[in-house]
């Protein structure tokens, strides 16, 4: 018994050191993204500065679900049959944070009457890392979490992010006002590009065990066959058929919204680069608090209490940025929506976890990820096509509707 303990010991040593290294590689990693999305709020402005049309504004937000729906199911079957998906997931996320490098390097490159197709391509490009960033990244952060941890170790992990971007988006929001147009937005974008050589560093020693791939397929099943084996795995999971569904109509409601916000603080507010920092950041951080108070909550409370209240309050948000054009509210606004996108977030993912079979995670995550591309592909562009016509105040409120109805159906008990 005492050999028995003794050799096993040294090894159950080593998979803890493995597992706490995991974990803060993977908050160091937060450091490096939130250095890197500091420049997203700023992509579409840069754009809208440039004289984009709406539609090409709208793009940015619907390019990664086009590409992402055609892609995300072959790619989590490719994902499914890789013993190590760490590799994969550390190259794609450093490939996507190069294209803001890109976009800086574009204006010094071309004529100015071309620099908007050209981010456009880059962006297009940047889609299909995009992809796989989405789909491996639920799976790799539910490896190091584990089942009872993904609260923990996610709200730690987005509480440094936001906190990070917060403060970065602050001070690239005064610098913008400091520097002439467009080689302000270069140095910005160049500038924070370099998150993700931190992120690559780290991220990409991640250790986790080789996954268990499927038995290859035999040589003789027709597509129709392997289609219906893969729709009978999918049927055989209610839980997450329902709360995929659920979860479409209400992200199709945050994508509606997503070109239009800086649409709307330039054109309706006339809100300055200095302005739009502080609104973005004031929800930035506020994320950071909002992720500790949901973690306590769901201890509390539970689970589906966190998801009903925080996609309420999500729903509310765009039906008051389009009530005032005073800057100071919006940033108010932005701050208290902050606390409910942080549940949001948590929850969501935690949710959609628990309803993924482990043994399949690449599969059902990124049928998971097709369907919320979906509703990345049309609602940004219908979002964008309404706003024309009926205009940017009522597109808001349209957008608070569909949330609202996403939070219905969380609301309605299961069926069994």
């Amino acid at each position: 018994m005492t050999e028995t303990n003794l050799s096993i010991e040294p090894a159950e040593e080593s998979m803890l050191d493995i597992q706490q290294r995991n974990k803060r590689y993977v908050q160091i990693d937060a450091v490096g993204i939130g250095l890197a999305n500091a420049a997203s709020p700023f992509l579409p402005v840069f754009l809208t500065r440039l004289n984009a049309t709406s539609t090409q504004v709208g793009l940015l937000s619907s390019m990664p679900g086009i590409t992402g729906l055609l892609l995300a199911i072959p790619i989590g079957r490719f994902l499914q049959s890789r013993k190590y998906i760490v590799p994969w997931f550390s190259l794609a996320r450093l490939l996507v944070v190069s294209s803001y490098a890109l976009t800086g390097l574009i204006p010094f490159l071309v004529p100015r009457e071309i620099v908007i197709p050209m981010v456009l391509l880059i962006w297009a490009f940047a889609t299909l890392p995009q992809t796989m960033v989405a789909v491996c990244f639920s799976v790799v952060m539910n490896s190091v979490a584990g089942p009872e941890g993904r609260f923990d170790l996610m709200s730690r992990r987005w509480s440094i992010l936001g906190l990070t971007s917060a403060i970065s988006v602050a001070i690239v929001g005064l610098l913008l006002d400091k520097i002439n147009f467009p080689i302000n937005y270069q140095v910005v974008f160049l500038g924070l590009s370099l998150g993700g050589l931190i992120s690559y560093y780290f991220s990409s020693r991640i250790q986790l065990p080789p996954s268990e791939t499927p038995p290859p397929k035999s040589p003789d099943r027709s597509l129709i066959n392997n289609i219906r084996t893969y729709v009978a795995l999918i049927r055989s999971e209610p839980a997450f058929v329902s709360f995929t569904l659920k979860r479409f109509v209400f992200l199709s409601g945050i994508a509606f919204a997503a070109p239009l916000f800086p649409l709307y603080y330039v054109r309706e507010v006339h809100a300055s680069d200095a302005w739009i920092g502080i609104i973005s950041t004031a929800q930035t951080f506020v994320l950071v608090v909002g992720y500790l108070l949901w973690v306590r909550l769901t201890h509390r409370r539970g689970s589906r209490f966190v998801l009903l209240v925080s996609t309420l309050g999500m729903s509310v948000y765009p039906a008051l940025v389009a009530s005032t054009h005073n800057t100071a509210l919006l940033v108010v606004f932005a701050g208290v929506t902050g606390i409910f996108q942080a549940g949001v977030d948590l929850v969501f993912f935690d949710e959609l976890m628990k309803t993924v079979p482990p043994e399949f995670s690449p599969t059902f995550v990124s049928l998971a990820q097709s369907i919320q591309y979906l509703s990345a592909i049309f609602a940004p562009l219908i979002g964008t096509f309404l706003a024309e016509h009926i205009g940017l105040s009522n597109a808001l409120i349209i957008s608070a509707v569909l949330r609202l109805v996403g939070f219905i159906l969380f609301a309605r008990p299961n069926r069994r």
